[in-house]
Order: C-alpha cells, then sequence, then structure tokens
C-alpha cells in the first residue's frame, strides 16, 4: 500500500500526464470496463465478469471513438488480465492509451518523446529522493534529449539473440528470446524504441508498406522495462477479421473461454480512415519514477494488501 507521499506523487503522474494531452487538444474519454465482447488475443486470457469481460484494453471502444469523427483521444483507465502476476505485472493494472488521426506510428514516437520529457520535468523536484536504493536518481539521469534510438526488431535479434529472428519465429520462441536475451540490454542509458515487429506478433497492426512480413508496431523500453506498445492501425476491415479469426482459433484450441467476433468494430472500422494508437503503463512509469523496484508497490493497493 502506498504511503501518504505515494499517493500524492502517483495524484501528480496523473495530473501531469492529463495536462500533456489536453494542452495539445486531445479529448479525454472514458469507455465501460466491462464488455461483452473484446480483442481476440491467444496470449491474453480476460477475466470474466457475470457473462461478459473484464477489459483488457479500451481500444476496440477508443477506435470506435475515433470512427465517429474525434481526431485525437486519450484514456487513463484499469484494465484487467487474468493470471499475470510479477515484479512487473499485476492482473488489474492502470493503462493510459491515446489514438491519433491521419498518423502512422512514427508520430507516436514523438508523443512518447515529448511526454516523458515533461513529465520527468514536472516530477523531478518530487521524485528525487524518494525512492529506496537510488533507482529514480539513476533514471532521472538518463538523456531525454531528442531523438531516441530506434532498433529494428530483426536488428535486435541479430545483436542479442542466440537465435535470429527468422529461427525464432519458425521454432514459436520469439517471446522467450525477446524476454531473455533481448529486453535486459534495452533503454539502459536513454529510452530506446525497438520497431517493425513481425506481423505474427501485430494482430492490429498495419503492415509496412513494401515489406509485407513486417507490420508498423513499436514498443519503448525504459531500464530494460517494456513501457509502451504502439502501432499504425490496421483499417482493412476483412484483414482484421481474418487476423482476428486466426486468434478465435487460436484462443479454442487453448480451451480458453472469448466473446467471439467484434462486429461492430469491425463495422467501424470501415469508417476509420488511417490512424495511429498507442498504449503505456502508467504503474510502470510510477515504478520507474519512484524506484519502487516492482509494481507492486508503485499502486494504491497491490493484492497482497487484503
Amino acid at each position: 500500500m502506498l504511503d501518504r507521499q505515494g499517493l500524492h506523487l502517483r495524484a501528480a503522474l496523473f495530473a501531469s500526464i492529463r495536462r500533456f494531452f489536453s494542452s495539445r487538444g486531445f479529448l479525454e474519454v472514458d469507455t465501460p470496463l466491462r464488455q461483452p465482447v473484446i480483442i481476440p488475443e491467444s496470449n491474453v486470457v480476460p477475466l470474466a465478469a457475470e457473462g461478459q469481460y473484464l477489459q483488457t484494453s479500451p481500444e476496440l471502444c477508443m477506435k470506435r471513438i475515433l470512427a465517429a469523427g474525434c481526431d485525437k483521444i486519450f484514456q487513463i483507465c484499469p484494465c484487467f488480465r487474468k493470471g499475470e502476476r510479477g515484479r512487473y505485472h499485476l492482473e488489474e493494472f492502470t493503462m493510459l492509451e491515446w489514438y491519433r488521426l491521419d498518423a502512422d506510428y512514427r508520430q507516436l514516437m514523438d508523443d512518447c518523446e515529448c511526454l516523458l520529457a515533461e513529465v520527468v520535468d514536472r516530477m523531478a523536484k518530487d521524485v528525487v529522493g524518494t525512492a529506496s536504493g537510488g533507482e529514480a536518481d539513476v533514471f532521472l539521469r538518463f538523456d531525454l534529449e531528442r531523438p531516441w534510438p530506434r532498433l529494428s526488431v530483426e536488428d535486435a535479434f541479430r545483436r542479442y539473440s542466440p537465435l535470429s529472428l527468422e529461427r525464432s519465429m519458425a521454432g514459436d520462441c520469439f517471446e522467450e528470446m525477446l524476454v531473455e536475451h533481448i529486453e535486459p540490454n534495452l533503454g539502459c542509458d536513454k529510452p530506446l524504441f525497438l520497431y517493425d515487429y513481425p506481423v505474427e506478433m501485430a494482430a492490429l497492426a498495419r503492415k509496412k508498406p513494401g515489406q509485407p512480413t513486417r507490420a508498423e508496431r513499436f514498443e519503448l523500453y525504459l531500464h530494460g522495462v517494456e513501457l509502451a506498445n504502439g502501432f499504425s492501425e490496421l483499417t482493412d476491415s476483412d484483414e482484421q477479421r481474418q487476423r482476428f479469426s486466426n486468434e478465435l482459433g487460436r484462443i479454442e484450441k487453448m480451451g480458453l473461454l472469448h466473446g467471439g467476433m467484434p462486429e461492430r468494430f469491425l463495422a467501424d472500422l470501415e469508417r476509420l480512415p488511417a490512424a495511429a494508437g498507442i498504449a503505456l503503463g502508467v504503474d510502470r512509469l510510477f515504478m520507474l519514477l519512484t524506484g519502487c523496484g516492482e509494481i507492486g508497490k508503485a499502486v494504491s493497493f497491490a493484492p497482497e494488501d487484503f
């Protein structure tokens, strides 16, 4: 459980995030936490709630708001993923998501650079001296000068992994190689963007023009921790339906529950022009800023506090 000082710091982080987006003309929105249909993702298990599901992400609803005509939107909200508990994972966690019309993943990278620089600048005086072990002081000494380094997934596997990207995909060990060999080397001295994922690892992202095996997806890393996941949105409803169908097939083979095909979302997707969206873990950001060391110490109440 956070103490009084931690609660004030967390509130200051939320306020600084909202100030950043409101000053840039983003509309803050809210969407239902409990939904009958959610994103079909075979690697994410939802929590059931009275015949429906707690959202794993507000993504589908936020894209429908984009399709309705809003051009820049953001939301800070709780999300839920069953069975996720570890140093950097909780079943309930706080997500920041924002979306832009007429944008691609490069604009989102620019947003990240500006957002973190502004948040760190506003909170530095409050954060320094509050951490145990001095991790916050280390973080605040990171070089945030733009632009931040960008490393393709293929080059990251070539540089750090014992297996190539192609062999990792063929052997179904992409995530294992990423987590064990690549992530610990990312963002240690300066925030880093890992970009251009295999299309199989980006179910809602647009394919990269001229490179059909790659998707315009990136993740932001700080101190070896994955902090954000963004991409140029796939707006072809037929292709998205096929990708969802593939995911639903995997989910059914695993014997897991799902809400079926999100038909209303696919119908609205037909009206969505070029867009880009991103999810950033607020609890992880707070953990890094305050040097908590683990996510359970970065939230108001952890599961162990009950």
